[in-house]
């Protein structure tokens, strides 16, 4: 076989054999010409050498120049057949077209996170204009920053241990917070209905001419974590002062959540001034305890709006969560669109007391330090689920964001299809990623623990409660049955009786021996949650409208730094909102505050929560952007 041969056939089994190493176009080309051209430097140069001396007119030189002429013509179409076909590899084995690729930064980019085009409204199209101009202004927006630095002032507070509203006075002050948003939203108090749901929880209502229209839902909440008094000092100004520096917004709730509780209410505010009446129904409703649970607000907001409206008779909903960051070179918009079950357990160990001075092998304490040192010794195990949330995100950051590492962005396009590359992502994203383990499945945490009550005294009883964040693709069910796996080899050593969640196992002890205690595991406040339903994505007509509106509101932003390529990836949120009660209200939640990570000083519930002004303003573009788009759209 001649060698220009043999270098075709070598090029061709490596497109077929190896084709994840043709997995960027721009690398194809690169790797082929270089081999093509090392090849062409062994075969041909050398050839060359030999050819000066049959050089001439004779017979040989004529020969030699024939060869050579047709060296190249091979070579050159070695390297086109390589390159075709590493792209049809690469279009095949992820099943793409070719319209796919960006030629700019070579990223597969529609298959694998299709993006939606901004969406602006076109009916109302002069009136977001106007509005636009009105939100630049400097009068304006010191306005809506008082708005904001208003209700930061007063401190509504949700305490774990409140009694239901009516029942405490410390429900009193979510009064004084209505008083204030009527006296500063006078235009939203004349034209909705409000209703107070469980006394302090509210829902407006404005009506839509158009009664054939699901309504759209858009929530937030008005309470506020407390503040720890030893941190106050540690504030830069007073965590309930709601003071603007010029630059930021200060105080308990300036990032959670009371920019979407007055976000929302002046994009209304400003809509009723300029004499918009919608075309669909919009719901306002705003929670009380988000921060405990919603235990007393979105629950009744929740029975409120079903028996009011019905089941999955909303739209949409946006609620808090999500945000957007902005790199160097994009942007990255992130609606949550999953939340991760809750389930806390409460193991409590029960055995016979006594003076200390005659005490066990082991206290119920001890007992109940080997069942914590079990479960820490046996972590849930993180992993990439290829039909999850977190991994589609990754899938977009890889079609998307040309700042992720190279060797970062070829794991997670050849994890589509390998095992092999999606366990080393696995890998590098347990070292490399902080919150991967949160995103990537359950987690536990030790949290409380309760034991003993004398020095001298053998503890009856000791207990630790554990929360469980639960991964979006496992269960209640399939955590119970996991933690009693776990905590029975501790049990039989220790000759303990278990109860794990009703289910009875009688100690592994010696005929006579009496049982050294009992375990027993259950849910500690019966408030188990499974893990969220999923919002439809792909081609659904709410996930397109509310990506094209981002899409929309970033791209005319006139913030510095903006004018960059945006791009939606789905979110998850490790925590609960609000919309853990709302399920049933509608099928397309999102979870959405539009705030700038970057616009956040220290974050939230802790000191010097505060929100950059710009930041604030931002929030309120994107709701008025959302009212009008929603309210015009046939996506929904």
């Amino acid at each position: 076989m001649r060698s220009e041969d043999r270098a075709v056939q070598r090029l061709c089994r490596l497109t077929l054999v190896h084709p994840e190493v043709f997995e960027q176009p721009a690398n194809t080309v690169h790797l082929v010409a270089r081999v093509a051209a090392q090849k062409w430097d062994k075969d041909f140069l050398s050839g060359n050498e030999k050819a000066e001396h049959h050089s001439g007119d004779g017979p040989l030189g004529f020969i030699d120049k024939r060869r050579r002429a047709k060296g190249r013509a091979t070579y050159l179409f070695a390297l086109c057949l390589a390159v075709g076909l590493s792209l049809f590899s690469l279009t095949r084995r992820l099943n793409i077209g070719f319209d796919a690729l960006d030629p700019r930064l070579g990223l597969v980019t529609n298959a694998t996170c299709p993006q939606t085009e901004a969406i602006a409204p076109e009916k109302n199209g002069a009136l977001l204009n106007a509005l636009e101009a009105e939100y630049q202004k400097e009068r304006f927006r010191l306005k809506a920053y008082e708005s904001l630095g208003g209700a930061i002032r007063i401190p509504t507070v949700a305490y774990d241990d409140l009694a239901p509203p009516g029942q405490d006075e410390r429900w009193e002050i979510f009064g004084e917070l209505h008083a204030y948003l009527e006296q500063r939203f006078p235009l939203v108090h004349k034209d909705l209905r409000k209703t107070h749901v469980n006394k302090y929880a509210l829902v407006y209502h404005w009506q839509g001419t158009d009664d054939s229209l699901k309504p759209a839902l858009l929530t937030a909440h008005q309470d506020v974590v407390p503040v720890e008094p030893s941190t106050e000092t540690q504030w830069r100004e007073p965590p309930f002062s709601g003071f603007f520096d010029g630059e930021y917004i200060w105080g308990r709730g300036s990032c959670d959540d009371k920019p979407g509780l007055i976000g929302t209410l002046t994009a209304v505010e400003e809509l009723l001034r300029a004499n918009f009446a919608p075309t669909r129904t919009f719901v306002l409703a705003y929670g009380i305890d988000e921060e405990r649970g919603g235990i007393s607000g979105a629950t009744a907001i929740r029975d409120y709006l079903l028996a009011t409206y019905g089941e999955y008779a909303f739209s949409i909903l946006v609620d808090e969560g999500g945000g957007y960051s902005v790199s160097d070179e994009v942007i990255m918009a992130s609606p949550g669109v999953a939340e991760k079950g809750k389930f806390d357990v409460r193991f409590e160990i029960s055995a016979p007391g006594g003076h200390s001075s005659i005490p066990p092998e082991h206290t119920s304490i001890g007992m109940l330090a080997a069942v914590i040192k079990q479960l820490e010794d046996n972590p849930h195990e993180p992993h990439l689920n290829r039909s999850g949330i977190y991994y589609s995100l990754l899938q977009c950051r890889a079609a998307h964001d040309p700042s992720l590492p190279a060797d970062v962005r070829s794991l997670i396009t050849r994890s589509r299809i390998s095992d092999k590359a999606l366990h080393k992502l696995e890998t590098q994203l347990a070292h490399t990623e902080r919150a991967f383990k949160a995103l990537a499945g359950t987690t536990q945490a030790a949290d409380v623990i309760r034991g003993g009550v004398k020095t001298n005294a053998l503890p009856e009883r000791a207990e630790v409660i554990v929360n469980h964040r639960i991964d979006i693709h496992s269960s209640v069910a399939a955590l119970q049955t996991r933690i009693a796996a776990v905590v029975e080899p501790v049990v039989e050593r220790l000759g303990l009786e278990l109860d794990a969640f009703g289910r009875f196992t009688p100690a592994s002890v010696d005929a006579g021996e009496p049982p050294s205690g009992l375990l027993r595991i259950s849910d500690a406040f019966g408030t188990a949650l499974e893990p969220a339903p999923v919002t439809p994505l792909g081609d659904s007509g709410p996930f397109r409208l509310l990506s094209g509106t981002i899409q929309g509101v970033l791209g005319a932003s006139n913030r510095t730094g903006y004018g960059k390529k945006v791009f939606i990836a789905p979110g998850m949120s490790t925590g609960n909102t609000d919309t853990k009660h709302y399920w049933k209200l509608t099928r397309h939640i999102f979870r959405y505050g539009h705030m700038n990570s970057a616009d956040s000083f220290n974050g939230a519930h802790t000191v010097n929560e505060a929100v950059r002004a710009e930041g604030f303003i931002e929030i309120i573009r994107f709701f008025t952007w959302v009212i009008l788009n929603v309210d015009e759209s046939t996506l929904l």
